[in-house]
């Protein structure tokens, strides 16, 4: 049964919401407590790197646990042509959409040097379709314009950038539904390895990346109309219980986290409008108000289903809880 709350409940359910970290992450993120903007983004890095690394043999058995959706077949986020088979259907040869997935670095290895640890993220790496992929290459993450091809159904998309969006390259579009899925990839990409050790143990930066999307500094990391968009993805597109799952898988993998899945709207706290917000590891979601969070990530999708901190969740099977749909809160019991 379903009905809609009053305020006291909500805020009663709202103050033990965050009682330590989000998502059974206990004080991992205390170290970040209290800093702000660039210093948030620092201090953030410092806690999810350095992490275990990987082989880029591993990643294949990886993606049973990471990426496997709920029918047993690949989750591939570029393609809906066919269901992919763990193992069966791994890399080999390709000559068209639907013949085999294959290991994506959603950020582009050429960006680093094909450096470790980034090699074998699986924050960034994910199973795709191989002639998808292909037809990315290197490319940038996007919007194109009015003359582009096309995955299945346009399920993914590639061309020349679309006016006005501040790059005049080749982009890739990833579809609606997991834009903002690779905003965070990104944003943990650039968090992650703001400084890092390479595999050789020396000391590097994210300064000595090249790619159209980064801006050569520390801070802010990304290029300015990359970090625009992708600030728009983020927001359009909420963390998922998808993303949540997947976190917790590659956590148990490699040790590490995405902060930007675990906190929806942090990104706000480092490039937005709340740089002069004091990050709360463990009160996140009261520091400035869930009702902001709502405001900000689950709006456009008025009938899809939210936690009150912006995560979507599938509508078949809700757990006893407080949720958001239409901007209106509701219990489950």
């Amino acid at each position: 049964m379903k009905k809609i709350l009053g305020i006291a409940l909500w805020l009663a359910a709202a103050t033990t919401l965050w009682a330590q970290g989000p998502n059974n992450s206990g004080t991992y993120y205390s170290a970040a407590n209290g800093q702000k903007g660039a210093e948030l983004k620092t201090a953030l890095c410092q806690v999810i790197n350095p992490h275990t690394q990987r082989k880029y043999q591993d990643l294949w058995t990886d993606f049973q646990k990471t990426d496997k959706k709920a029918n047993g077949k690949v989750w591939d986020m570029y393609s809906n042509m066919r269901d992919f088979t763990f193992g069966t259907d791994q890399a080999g040869t390709y000559s068209k959409e639907g013949d085999v997935y294959n290991r994506e670095h959603s950020f582009p290895k050429s960006w680093f040097n094909d450096e470790y640890p980034m090699y074998t993220d699986l924050f960034h790496l994910y199973p795709t379709d191989g002639w998808v992929n292909n037809q990315r290459g290197n490319d940038p993450f996007g919007e194109v314009g009015a003359n582009y091809k096309g995955s299945n159904g346009d399920f993914s998309k590639w061309g020349n950038a679309r006016n006005g969006l501040g790059y005049s390259g080749k982009v890739f579009e990833p579809n609606d539904e997991y834009k903002g899925d690779f905003a965070r990839t990104y944003f943990y990409m650039v968090t992650c390895y703001e400084s890092y050790k390479s595999n050789s143990g020396q000391s590097r930066q994210i300064t000595s990346w090249n790619c159209p999307m980064l801006d050569g500094k520390t801070y802010p990391g990304l290029s300015s109309w990359a970090l625009t968009m992708l600030m728009k993805w983020s927001a359009d597109d909420p963390v998922s219980e998808k993303e949540l799952n997947r976190n917790t898988a590659v956590y148990a993998i490699q040790n590490n986290r995405n902060p930007f899945i675990d906190y929806p709207g942090l990104e706000q706290y480092i490039w937005g409008d709340k740089t002069a917000v004091a990050f709360s590891y463990d009160n996140y979601g009261q520091s400035d108000g869930i009702e902001n969070i709502w405001a900000e990530t689950a709006q456009p999708a008025s009938n899809a289903v939210y936690t009150l901190t912006g995560v979507r969740v599938d509508t078949d099977c809700l757990a006893p809880g407080i949720y958001i749909r239409g901007g209106k809160k509701f219990l489950v019991k």
